[in-house]
């Protein structure tokens, strides 16, 4: 089993502990703020607790939380690592900092990913002597509940290296997709940009509450989106699959967005959206949300797999 090293202990750094460990990995934890490594730890016992009330943990929790270790520095926490997950600042020049320390710290053969939303492979690695094993693994939050993890190499990055990355996140049980060119945003950010910017329109224009729009996601295309994703969805819509749904709705679909532009968000309609969504959810309440949408997930992912199992029979 590929030791992992996870660098960065806030609300990410700690998902991909749990990821790795309960998937049979040693992993030693870094965090350079004071105290934040043995806080760290605490919460993924935690979690990995909760995990295992849905089924998503195939041992005893407390097996699985004693994988993860800290570390008190990046060079013990590289120590022998095969893997290491990077979660720092979202800033530029953080992670260039960060990856000239991972760089000369990590064992030759050893593959130094990020966890970054916004920034390419070729901005922050371009300037490493093993910029070659360099790579980013983009997963959504939080990452020990919500499978997907968008691998997006640079130029640069050796195949082997993106290869070897796309077989160890399938085997702990994630699903990685390959971003076959660096793109700002990545894929999922870039689709999600597209929903919430004309969710955004909607809703400033007075054509739908907030809450109704989210009504529409919810239940309506969420359900469907939590099975098959849009190519799959249009195809099984007309009866004579993506090239019929083409014929019939391809130029209605874009005659109708293609007058439509975006505006930044500005004050007033951050207002208005804050003012309609705290109507619906006090702020002191936001914590507790939080930790009602992580178990509706791991309830659904733990369905999702029954489900994968039954149809494997």
């Amino acid at each position: 089993m590929e030791k992992i090293a996870v660098i960065g202990a806030g609300l990410i750094g700690r998902a991909w502990a749990m990821v790795f460990a309960r998937a049979g990995h040693d992993v030693k934890l870094y965090d350079n703020a004071p105290g934040a490594t043995d806080y760290a730890l605490r919460l993924i016992a935690d979690g990995l607790r909760e995990s295992a009330t849905f089924g998503l943990i195939s041992e005893p929790f407390e097996r699985a939380a004693t994988r993860v270790t800290g570390a008190a520095s990046i060079a013990e926490a590289l120590d022998g690592a095969d893997y290491v997950q990077e979660n720092t600042s979202e800033r530029e020049d953080v992670k260039q900092a960060v990856y000239a320390e991972l760089d000369a710290a990590a064992k030759p053969d050893c593959i130094l990913a990020s966890s970054t939303s916004t920034i390419q492979t070729s901005r922050f690695a371009a300037h490493l002597k093993g910029k070659h094993r360099c790579l980013v693994a983009h997963p959504v939050n939080p990452p020990h509940v919500v499978p997907i993890v968008e691998i997006s190499p640079a130029p640069f990055t050796a195949p082997e290296v993106v290869e070897r990355t796309i077989a160890l996140h399938t085997r702990v049980g994630q699903v990685p997709i390959l971003v076959r060119k660096e793109i700002e945003g990545f894929i999922l950010n870039r689709l999600q940009a597209a929903l919430l910017l004309e969710s955004f329109r909607l809703v400033d224009e007075g054509f739908v509450s907030t809450e109704d729009l989210d009504k529409t996601i919810r239940d309506g295309l969420g359900l469907r989106w939590s099975f098959m994703g849009p190519f799959e969805t249009i195809d099984l819509n007309a009866p004579g699959g993506v090239s019929d749904y083409a014929a019939r709705f391809g130029e209605k679909l874009c005659g109708m967005m293609s007058g439509t532009t975006y505006r930044p968000w500005d004050a007033a309609l951050v207002a208005k959206v804050e003012a309609e969504r705290r109507e619906r959810m006090p702020q002191d309440q936001h914590a507790a949300r939080e930790a009602w949408r992580d178990r509706r997930l791991m309830a659904l992912i733990a369905h999702k797999r029954d489900l994968d199992r039954e149809t494997d029979k």
